[in-house]
């Protein structure tokens, strides 16, 4: 479904937005915006993309300076977490701009916490800027430990790149939290070395189901799918996992490691639905809202945008009609007989 917005919305509602939180149909409060600021990524990870992508045109994306209006605007509406995703977002140029414009709202109390996810190929060089600008903590995708295996997995990358910018960002004091996708048959006899890792470096770690997004070449879904309460199972027979009282109010379910003293979730879209407790809602770089990763559900924010630069209200309006048509759940599926993806965009589309 798809939401045609009106340019203009009566100012009477326009000015009660100014002043009331974003709360969905079923009584979920939003205050977690993530926003991608680019499709493009130096890396095309064979769960991800396909090896050869069509990305949008430049004309297309939002400059960095709408992007920074649009999050003022959901800062005014109770919004106190923005993450920046992608495709990389660090490939997108002049991005630090966008980062030190935002960390200004972690200066006046106006926003709790600016965070990135990133695949840290450009971290080396930004690593010290992020935190200057007043990102505390990033997110790192990583799903391999081996050279070999990682140039397999992400088809264009090197994992000593990757290394340094991990190893660069622990050095400017931010908190890292890696990510890893857990992939039948491919990374699934690292996990116990990957948690050993994390706890040697100080990482946390989050192990991830594979998401059915986007049309893939050459491997099927099903073939790549393994579900997280396996591989739960399998970590406990080495680690000592105690569950955590740890929330976010996002999808990840965490346990404590005992033998690392780090912390240890879960994102099973799967085998667990998560959209119970989902605070959150995705931008891309388009301007397009998603309100749900696992639906089509959207609205278009770049037209009251650019048609009304100079008001807020017809863009305050267009968040309020998103958001009151936020679905209650995802419908992520996965099934041997099935070779269509459940949503047909990619994740580098919605934002990582």
């Amino acid at each position: 479904m798809s939401f045609t917005l009106a340019p203009q919305a009566p100012a009477p509602l326009a000015a009660a937005s100014q002043n009331s939180s974003l709360v969905d149909p079923f009584g979920r409060t939003i205050s977690y915006l993530r926003i991608s600021v680019t499709d493009r990524c130096d890396f095309r990870c064979v769960y991800c993309m396909a090896e050869q992508m069509n990305f949008l045109p430049k004309a297309e994306l939002l400059t960095l300076e709408e992007m920074a209006r649009l999050s003022r605007a959901f800062i005014a509406r109770g919004v106190r977490k923005l993450r920046i995703t992608g495709g990389e977002p660090l490939v997108r140029r002049n991005v630090m701009w966008l980062f030190n414009e935002l960390g200004q709202h972690l200066k006046d109390g106006s926003l709790e916490e600016l965070t990135l996810t990133t695949n840290a190929s450009q971290l080396a060089r930004h690593a010290e800027g992020l935190a200057e600008a007043g990102v505390r903590r990033i997110n790192v995708s990583l799903d391999t430990l081996n050279a070999d295996r990682f140039a397999e997995i992400t088809r264009w990358g090197r994992l000593t790149q990757v290394m340094e910018g991990i190893a660069a960002a622990k050095a400017a004091g931010l908190k890292i939290k890696i990510n890893t996708v857990a992939l039948r048959g491919v990374n699934e006899d690292e996990f116990d070395r990957l948690v050993e890792w994390c706890g040697e470096e100080g990482h946390d770690l989050t192990f991830i189901e594979v998401m059915p997004l986007g049309e893939m070449e050459g491997a099927a879904r099903a073939d790549q799918y393994l579900p997280l309460s396996m591989v739960r199972a399998r970590l406990g027979r080495r680690w000592t996992l105690t569950e955590s009282t740890h929330r976010t109010g996002g999808p990840a379910r965490y346990f404590d490691v005992a033998e690392t003293g780090q912390r240890l979730g879960f994102i099973t879209p799967l085998t667990h639905n998560f959209c119970e407790s989902c605070n959150r809602v995705r931008l891309t770089c388009t301007g397009t809202l998603y309100m749900c990763l696992g639906q089509e559900d959207s609205a278009d924010l770049r037209g009251p945008l650019r048609a009304h630069p100079d008001d807020e209200a017809p863009l305050m309006a267009a968040i309020d009609r998103a958001i009151a048509g936020k679905p209650k759940g995802h419908d992520f599926v996965i099934e041997r007989n099935r070779t269509a993806p459940a949503v047909g965009r990619h994740m580098s589309v919605t934002g990582g």
